[in-house]
């Protein structure tokens, strides 16, 4: 039989609940909810109650909660969502690195064998175990930052078997970790060079193969791919896409990176989300701005590749929805930083501390089609990060040097 376990936390000085807020559009500080001198109480895994400390006290007393008394200033939160990123991995690109900086492009170093094919290659080479160990491991550094909810892509893979593969280790690691991992079928990631046959023949056997058993074994509900121009052209595209929407799946994608016309199909196919947008125009904007789909800005590709950010302002300013993930990647991205990334875009792109944090909580949550997390709400699920400070301005006025030193995921601390 189960016992109801009741957990009551404060007082906090600042609960800032990031509840009541539109998914799409600019959004001013003014209109961020925070309760001053609060109290949270939980109930098993899902907040039960949240309001002035004092006030909910006495109930949190007469129902036999275990007391969690903070002492010292502490800013709460919802748990991080981090609603991109590729960390099931073997190898390293430090090569790459090395050689962007000396001024060879990133797609020359794609089309001369390096790139995302030495991370397959080093990838499959990588046991099922020890991916997963890996995962995990990146996984558990991403929850000491507070990020409680983490996308992870497949794709290092790019052939059927080695796919599963990694989806399988994804999955492996999501049972060895306190964090969620939301796993992504990015199969469609480049076309594989050791294949025997067309890209349209490769994108086919992955539909009629692999999605099959993405279902029957539980490995993935979203499927991504790579439009661009080292990888899959719009053309191409269609009816791998047309296939997951028949199958069910969610559909992402990585759009507008160095050309535009990725955010196109994302749109056409009512893509939850359009990843990168790097290099979307007006016109790219203004077609996300009049759809469901939510972009997602990867400040940590453009840290990498030493690009221009996300046009995340205009984004915004044109009403539509904007997610900030890490992209956290062996090649472009391998910071891994999301809030130092997330901080820094709002430097550059002007964004609000309500549109920075919105972006990496309840909007990235979206962005996943995750409607139970992302923010500190009656019935939401428990993730709380608690930050050492007495005013939440000072987490992105610290670029991401302040990190939480209390987190509580499903209402556990760990």
């Amino acid at each position: 039989m189960h016992t109801i376990k009741y957990t009551f936390i404060g007082p906090i000085r600042q609960a800032v609940t990031m509840a009541n807020l539109p998914v799409k559009g600019a959004l001013k500080d003014e209109q961020l909810h925070v309760i001053q001198e609060a109290g949270i109480l939980i109930k098993d895994d899902k907040i039960y109650d949240i309001g002035p400390y004092w006030d909910l006290y006495p109930e949190a007393q007469s129902i036999g909660s275990d007391m969690v008394n903070l002492k010292g200033d502490f800013v709460a939160l919802p748990g991080f969502i981090d609603c991109h990123t590729h960390i099931c991995f073997g190898g390293s690109r430090a090569k790459d690195y090395a050689m962007r900086n000396a001024g060879i492009s990133y797609l020359e170093i794609a089309k001369s064998g390096g790139g995302i094919w030495d991370t397959v290659t080093q990838t499959r080479k990588a046991s099922l175990d020890k991916l997963a160990q890996l995962t995990v491991q990146r996984a558990n550094r991403h929850l000491k930052d507070g990020i409680t909810t983490i996308e992870v892509k497949s794709g290092y893979g790019l052939a059927i078997e080695e796919e599963l593969k990694m989806l399988k280790a994804i999955k492996l690691a999501n049972e060895n970790t306190f964090a969620d991992l939301i796993p992504t079928c990015l199969a469609a990631h480049i076309p594989p060079i050791d294949y025997q046959g067309t890209q349209k023949d490769y994108l086919k056997a992955v539909s009629e193969e692999l999605f099959p058993t993405l279902r029957s074994e539980g490995l993935a509900n979203r499927i991504d791919a790579f439009i661009e121009e080292t990888a899959f052209t719009a053309e191409d595209i269609q009816p791998y896409f047309q296939k997951a929407k028949e199958m069910g799946f969610d559909i992402t994608v990585h759009a507008d990176q160095f050309y535009a016309g990725g955010s196109q199909v994302a749109v056409n196919f009512g893509a939850i989300s359009a990843d990168h947008l790097e290099s979307s125009t007006d016109k790219e904007i203004e077609l996300l701005a009049s759809s469901d789909t939510i972009a997602v800005a990867l400040p940590g590709a453009s840290l990498g590749l030493g690009m221009a950010y996300t046009p995340a302002r205009k984004i915004l300013d044109s009403g539509a929805s904007l997610a900030i993930a890490s992209d956290w990647n062996p090649g472009s991205a391998p910071m891994g930083d999301l809030l130092m990334q997330a901080a820094a875009l709002g430097t550059f792109e002007k964004l609000s501390n309500a549109e920075v944090l919105a972006g990496i909580t309840f909007r990235a949550a979206a962005a996943l089609n995750l409607a139970d997390r992302g923010t500190l709400e009656i019935g939401k699920i428990a993730d709380l990060i608690f930050f050492p400070t007495d005013d939440y301005r000072e987490i992105t006025y610290q670029q991401g040097r302040l990190k939480p030193s209390k987190i509580f995921k499903r209402g556990v601390e760990i």
